[in-house]
């Protein structure tokens, strides 16, 4: 029987905000076997094993084989299929987080640019609708090597026998971000700009990182990084989807989350512990972005 087995994750340590595992699976298709067109709520990374089948994203249309692979964005309409007569093995990883949007974007991964190779290619043409991107390897140089990409589903599934096998798992997906950022080459010109707005933005939400528990304003951020206030909430929309005063919330209340689940705290110290003096006004916000109260959520986790 061919091979299909996700693993969902619960980890009961400190869940992290930025960067945080869901699931990860590995299948070996069936001739034909299709998925979509639909969409899912995570990051999804696959990676091919061996065979070929086809991604399509948007107007784009991409046949992948062995060493390739290719990114589901979340609330993204996508549909891929297994080829009839050799069809893919393939393995995925499911993530979410704060940082996930930026670390894809650094590896060059996009709704717009939604596949990754791990061999050296000379020329790539993508034809929407008609025909699928043709894909030529440049046999004058070596392949990549990424040791984790191609094994990353027995890695993970060896760390659920171990003590901390959370943290080892959560290791392991930064790995995989690290070989798919460290395989394109690296920037030397005409970016700074670019790399300038990045800068300032890992800057704030440093700073977000830092001073979370206290009573922080979007001002008091801006003021950090030397920016405009107006300038870098912008900045934050354009690469989140969320103002900075947005940001801060989600990233307040997602800690919150963390401290009902995982500790005793009582809702006022909870409330505290995320820069709210009044219990009300945190249970208020929490409701508003979470859907239901703090006392809810705890009980729901109980």
């Amino acid at each position: 029987m061919p091979l299909n087995h996700t693993i969902y994750t619960e980890s009961e340590a400190h869940q992290p905000m930025d960067l945080k595992l869901i699931f990860f699976g590995k299948e070996e298709c069936l001739p034909g076997h299709a998925w979509g067109p639909g969409v899912r709520d995570d990051y999804i990374l696959h990676y091919v094993h061996e065979g070929t089948g086809m991604f399509r994203l948007g107007d784009g249309e991409y046949r992948l084989c062995a060493n390739e692979g290719f990114l589901i964005p979340p609330d993204t309409v996508v549909q891929y299929e297994a080829d009839t007569e050799q069809p893919w093995v393939y393995s995925w990883i499911g993530f979410r987080g704060l940082h996930a949007r930026t670390l894809m974007e650094r590896a060059g991964l996009t709704p717009e640019e939604p596949v990754y190779r791990l061999t050296h290619t000379r020329a790539s043409h993508s034809y929407p609708h008609a025909q699928a991107t043709e894909i030529v390897p440049d046999d004058s140089v070596p392949p990549i090597i990424s040791p984790t990409l191609g094994s990353f589903y027995e890695q993970l599934l060896s760390t659920s026998q171990q003590p901390a096998g959370d943290i080892h798992a959560q290791g392991i997906l930064y790995q995989v971000m690290y070989e798919l950022i460290s395989r394109l080459p690296v920037p030397d010109h005409g970016k700074g700009r670019s790399r300038s707005k990045e800068l300032h933005i890992q800057q704030a939400i440093d700073y977000i990182e830092t001073n979370y528990s206290q009573k922080i304003t979007v001002l008091d951020i801006s003021r950090s990084v030397r920016l405009d206030r107006t300038y870098l909430s912008s900045l934050f929309k354009d690469k989140f989807g969320l103002s900075l005063q947005a940001f801060m919330l989600e990233y307040r209340m997602n800690r919150a989350v963390e401290l009902l689940q995982h500790t005793a705290l009582s809702i006022g110290e909870i409330s505290r512990s995320v820069g709210y003096d009044d219990p009300f006004l945190f249970s208020k916000m929490f409701k508003k972005l979470k859907g239901v109260s703090p006392k809810h959520m705890r009980s729901q986790t109980n």
